[in-house]
């Protein structure tokens, strides 16, 4: 059975090691030095035990796909584009 990665069950050293993990890093870096931009840096409220592991999952995809309006091209008032 798979070990609950919650921040209430999880120690923050436990939490480095599961993003470590999970970003194929190895179990064998000890500190989160390299945690700075990009992709790491998605998973510090994590690491810090300030939000779960799918809601910087989440975070991360918004901040991938969705656009502000002003990005968006105008479709008229068909959310389909098609009027």
């Amino acid at each position: 059975m798979a070990r609950s990665k919650l921040i209430k069950d999880t120690t923050r050293e436990e939490r480095i090691r599961i993003v470590q993990q999970a970003l194929a890093w190895g179990d064998d870096c000890d500190s989160v030095s390299g945690f700075s931009s990009g992709v790491d840096a998605m998973y510090q409220p994590y690491i810090d035990g300030e939000l779960e592991l799918a809601e910087c999952n989440m975070r991360g995809a918004a901040q991938t796909y969705v656009k502000s309006d002003r990005d968006r091209p105008s479709t008229g008032s068909c959310v389909m584009g098609l009027g």
